[in-house]
């Protein structure tokens, strides 16, 4: 089977370094993968719900390398987290102008015709966080659901940790409510099942997988966990 080279985006706040694991990984399996190459310090003009265009610049940037470098049209994205929600925003054609720090052509990325799948890892899709939700209207306002159909969207949800008001479930709790405005379900720990997947999409749910790579267990991108989505980066 042939596959076409792969980007993955780290979630929020989180540098490249934190999945070369996973991306050795791919490269094992044949799949020409790197990560978009931010740094902790790159997500900080992004703070307090402010504009992505930064990241989605390195985004660009890794994306057109990869297909120069891999004679192909069309590349797979992986988003973990947030990357998930900022890559729906770079595969759009509606100006992402919301912050007022670009207009006209440069606040358009329209990546669609360049990515063949999308899978997100833990992404919440939704939030009714404060700084958050500002982006993520934008995302479900104008791209709702597996919006384009030339693309393959594949969602994942962890079902690692029950959201509850007690010691060891507190953190989960707050996060679960801040996302979906309900704190008793299930998760990653980080990211409710709810808020993780999209409708028309094809939505998975990987039991005991919690949400990123510093978790007390397996994460999505452990063996156990990326055997689920790895078949649909193949062509």
């Amino acid at each position: 089977m042939n596959c076409r080279p792969t980007v993955i985006l780290p979630g929020y706040f989180a540098p490249a370094t934190d999945y070369q694991d996973l991306e050795l990984a791919l490269n094992q399996r044949e799949i020409p993968t790197t990560t978009v190459p931010l740094r902790k310090r790159d997500w900080i003009p992004t703070l307090g719900g402010r504009s992505m265009v930064p990241i989605l610049r390195k985004i660009d940037e890794t994306v057109e390398g990869m297909r120069q470098q891999c004679g192909a049209s069309k590349v797979n994205l992986i988003g973990h987290s947030a990357g998930g929600w900022i890559a729906r925003i770079y595969l759009g054609d509606c100006p992402y102008d919301i912050h007022g720090d670009v207009s006209g052509s440069a606040a358009i990325w329209k990546a669609r015709d360049r990515v063949a799948t999308l899978i997100t890892l833990g992404t919440p899709h939704i939030s009714q966080e404060r700084w958050t939700k500002r982006n993520l209207d934008f995302v479900g306002n104008n791209y709702p659901g597996a919006f384009y159909p030339e693309i393959n969207y594949v969602c994942v949800a962890g079902k690692a940790l029950y959201g509850r008001q007690r010691l060891g479930s507190w953190i989960a709790y707050n996060s679960y409510k801040l996302t979906c405005n309900e704190g008793n379900c299930w998760g990653d720990g980080i990211t409710p099942i709810v808020a993780a997947h999209l409708p028309g999409a094809t939505n998975l749910t990987l039991e005991g997988i919690f949400h990123s790579p510093n978790s007390p267990g397996a994460w999505y991108g452990s063996p156990e966990a990326r055997e689920a989505w790895i078949p649909y980066l193949y062509e």
